[in-house]
């Protein structure tokens, strides 16, 4: 099973416990609301849990996908207490097929502080 592939079973099943096998050791999390990347394991495992947790809901979908060898553009909608939410999910991989880049991009504004203040409460909860 390819890296995107298996990044579709986590999130259709909101459970990160895919997530060890899947994220390379020195992968790197973009968060649309840090400055800057995440780095390693651990912390990306934690924003990509708070995630499934905060956007994964009944509403969340993939709309559309553009794969390359090595790397995906997964766009994705999805509402937050009434507000709807769009972005895409930028996902590299590496030789090895495990996750080494994870860059997160949400719009509008409006969406993108629904997302802080839950992602917030999500991380340090």
């Amino acid at each position: 099973m390819g890296a995107i592939e298996h990044w579709h079973e986590i999130a259709r099943a909101r459970d990160p416990a895919g997530l060890d096998a899947l994220l390379a050791d020195d992968v790197v999390f973009h968060s649309p609301v840090v400055h800057s990347p995440q780095r390693g394991k651990a912390i990306t495992t934690k924003y990509l849990a708070a995630a499934l947790h905060v956007l994964g809901n009944s509403e969340f979908r993939y709309v559309e996908e553009w794969v390359g060898p090595s790397s995906a553009v997964l766009q994705f909608a999805t509402v937050l207490d009434g507000v709807a939410v769009e972005g895409v999910d930028i996902i590299h991989w590496n030789a090895d097929g495990r996750i080494d880049s994870f860059k997160v991009m949400v719009r509008p504004l409006k969406a993108m502080e629904a997302v802080r203040q839950k992602m917030a409460a999500a991380l340090t909860g």
